[in-house]
Protein backbone atom coordinates (compact mmCIF):
# COMPACT_ATOMS: atom_id res chain seq x y z
CA UNK A 1 0.00 0.00 0.00
CA UNK A 2 1.37 3.38 -1.06
CA UNK A 3 0.90 6.35 1.20
CA UNK A 4 0.09 9.59 -0.57
CA UNK A 5 2.28 12.51 0.46
CA UNK A 6 0.54 15.31 2.30
CA UNK A 7 -0.54 18.11 -0.03
CA UNK A 8 1.52 21.27 0.05
CA UNK A 9 -0.15 24.21 1.89
CA UNK A 10 0.05 26.35 -1.27
CA UNK A 11 -1.92 23.71 -3.19
CA UNK A 12 -4.50 23.56 -0.39
CA UNK A 13 -4.96 27.33 -0.56
CA UNK A 14 -5.39 27.16 -4.34
CA UNK A 15 -8.10 24.51 -3.97
CA UNK A 16 -9.84 26.44 -1.18
CA UNK A 17 -9.71 29.60 -3.28
CA UNK A 18 -11.28 27.75 -6.20
CA UNK A 19 -14.11 26.45 -4.03
CA UNK A 20 -14.73 29.81 -2.33
CA UNK A 21 -14.83 31.65 -5.66
CA UNK A 22 -17.30 29.09 -7.03
CA UNK A 23 -19.52 29.39 -3.94
CA UNK A 24 -19.57 33.17 -4.31
CA UNK A 25 -20.07 33.07 -8.07
CA UNK A 26 -16.85 34.94 -8.79
CA UNK A 27 -15.32 34.36 -12.22
CA UNK A 28 -11.61 33.72 -12.56
CA UNK A 29 -11.01 37.19 -13.99
CA UNK A 30 -12.50 38.78 -10.90
CA UNK A 31 -10.47 36.55 -8.60
CA UNK A 32 -7.34 37.53 -10.54
CA UNK A 33 -8.18 41.21 -10.01
CA UNK A 34 -8.79 40.68 -6.29
CA UNK A 35 -5.46 38.88 -5.89
CA UNK A 36 -3.57 41.29 -8.12
CA UNK A 37 -2.37 38.59 -10.48
CA UNK A 38 -2.95 37.56 -14.07
CA UNK A 39 -6.01 35.71 -15.29
CA UNK A 40 -3.69 33.08 -16.78
CA UNK A 41 -2.09 32.43 -13.37
CA UNK A 42 -5.49 32.06 -11.73
CA UNK A 43 -6.66 29.80 -14.52
CA UNK A 44 -3.72 27.49 -13.86
CA UNK A 45 -4.39 27.62 -10.11
CA UNK A 46 -8.06 26.74 -10.62
CA UNK A 47 -7.00 23.83 -12.86
CA UNK A 48 -4.75 22.51 -10.08
CA UNK A 49 -1.59 23.18 -12.09
CA UNK A 50 -0.27 26.08 -10.01
CA UNK A 51 -0.28 26.46 -6.24
CA UNK A 52 -0.79 29.90 -4.72
CA UNK A 53 2.65 31.15 -3.58
CA UNK A 54 1.94 31.84 0.10
CA UNK A 55 5.05 33.94 0.69
CA UNK A 56 3.95 36.44 -1.96
CA UNK A 57 1.49 39.34 -1.89
CA UNK A 58 -0.85 37.16 -3.94
CA UNK A 59 -0.73 34.48 -1.25
CA UNK A 60 -1.39 36.93 1.57
CA UNK A 61 -4.38 38.40 -0.28
CA UNK A 62 -5.66 34.88 -1.06
CA UNK A 63 -5.58 34.04 2.65
CA UNK A 64 -7.42 37.27 3.45
CA UNK A 65 -10.05 36.42 0.82
CA UNK A 66 -10.47 32.97 2.38
CA UNK A 67 -10.88 34.61 5.80
CA UNK A 68 -13.65 36.77 4.33
CA UNK A 69 -15.29 33.73 2.77
CA UNK A 70 -15.20 31.72 5.99
CA UNK A 71 -16.80 34.55 7.96
CA UNK A 72 -19.50 35.14 5.36
CA UNK A 73 -20.17 31.42 4.99
CA UNK A 74 -20.64 31.11 8.75
CA UNK A 75 -22.98 34.11 8.87
CA UNK A 76 -25.23 32.79 6.09
CA UNK A 77 -25.20 29.22 7.39
CA UNK A 78 -23.40 27.83 4.37
CA UNK A 79 -26.05 29.11 1.93
CA UNK A 80 -24.16 30.14 -1.22
CA UNK A 81 -27.19 31.97 -2.64
CA UNK A 82 -27.45 34.16 0.47
CA UNK A 83 -23.70 34.79 0.38
CA UNK A 84 -23.92 35.92 -3.26
CA UNK A 85 -26.86 38.19 -2.47
CA UNK A 86 -24.97 39.75 0.44
CA UNK A 87 -21.89 40.26 -1.69
CA UNK A 88 -23.89 42.06 -4.40
CA UNK A 89 -26.08 44.24 -2.14
CA UNK A 90 -25.35 47.72 -0.86
CA UNK A 91 -24.36 47.61 2.79
CA UNK A 92 -25.10 50.56 5.04
CA UNK A 93 -22.35 49.49 7.46
CA UNK A 94 -19.85 49.72 4.62
CA UNK A 95 -20.90 53.30 3.77
CA UNK A 96 -23.58 52.07 1.39
CA UNK A 97 -21.05 50.39 -0.84
CA UNK A 98 -21.34 46.99 -2.49
CA UNK A 99 -18.94 44.46 -0.92
CA UNK A 100 -18.21 42.81 -4.28
CA UNK A 101 -16.94 46.14 -5.60
CA UNK A 102 -14.97 46.85 -2.44
CA UNK A 103 -13.06 43.57 -2.51
CA UNK A 104 -11.56 44.48 -5.89
CA UNK A 105 -8.87 46.35 -3.92
CA UNK A 106 -6.76 45.07 -1.06
CA UNK A 107 -7.88 47.96 1.14
CA UNK A 108 -11.52 47.15 0.43
CA UNK A 109 -10.92 43.44 0.99
CA UNK A 110 -9.43 44.19 4.42
CA UNK A 111 -12.36 46.46 5.23
CA UNK A 112 -14.99 43.85 4.30
CA UNK A 113 -13.12 41.02 6.05
CA UNK A 114 -12.79 43.10 9.23
CA UNK A 115 -16.48 44.01 9.10
CA UNK A 116 -17.53 40.36 8.70
CA UNK A 117 -15.19 39.24 11.48
CA UNK A 118 -16.60 41.90 13.82
CA UNK A 119 -20.17 41.05 12.91
CA UNK A 120 -19.51 37.34 13.37
CA UNK A 121 -17.96 38.07 16.78
CA UNK A 122 -21.25 39.59 17.93
CA UNK A 123 -23.13 36.32 17.38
Amino acid sequence: MRVQPAPHPAAIVAKALTRAAAALGLPQTEVAQILGTSAASISRSFAGERPIPLESAEGRVALLFLRLFRSLDTLVGGDSDKARLWLDARNLHLSGEVPRQLIATTQGLVRVADYLDAFRGRL
